[in-house]
């Protein structure tokens, strides 16, 4: 192995030459980075750039479709509310119209009852008074019928003081049992 080492340093003055800055290679190594660099920039960085832009563009413009979209959101929403409001409100109306209505044929009804009844008793009145005429009419024609009777019995026979009292009281006491 000693062997191995001494050969070593011995080639190491060869050796030293690979490991050497050499200022052609570094102007070289420097060029060619440039080049990749600027390879790169055109073919990888613009096209990527590009794409990377476009991909803003794309979310700037979703972003405000996104606000536009819930400000039309909020606007129907609120066109719903003030509607519902609004048709709520049109149906209390309707309601407290149908109810003025109800309570105003309610009182038509009631007023018209009252009257029927009231033209119902004044019939029965007229009916009552018209047959009270009546029987007063028979009442008379019975009483006229009395007196003719009386008059024909009284014809038929004299009479005396005593039997023209006793013929009166007859004739009013049947009178009175015939009213």
């Amino acid at each position: 192995m000693l062997n191995f080492v001494c050969e070593a340093a011995s080639g190491q003055q060869n050796n030293l030459a690979l490991v050497s800055i050499d200022l052609g290679t570094i102007v070289f190594t420097l060029i060619n980075t440039l080049i990749i660099f600027l390879i790169f920039r055109i073919f990888l960085f613009k096209p990527v750039g590009k794409i990377l832009d476009k991909r803003k563009e794309m979310a700037a413009a979703a972003i405000t479709d996104a606000e536009k979209a819930k400000a039309e959101a909020e606007a129907a929403q609120k066109e719903y509310t003030d509607r519902l409001a609004d048709a709520k409100a049109e149906a209390a109306e309707i309601i407290k119209q149908a109810t003025l209505r109800a309570q105003k044929r309610e009182e038509e009804i009631l007023n018209e009852a009252n009257q029927k009844a009231a033209d119902i008793r004044t019939k029965a009145e007229e009916n009552i008074e018209r047959e009270k005429r009546q029987a007063l009419n028979e009442v008379k024609n019975q009483i006229s019928d009395l007196v003719i009777m009386a008059a024909g019995k009284v014809a038929q026979k004299e009479i005396s003081a005593s039997d023209n009292e006793e013929i009166i009281s007859q004739f009013l006491s049947e009178v009175g049992a015939a009213e």
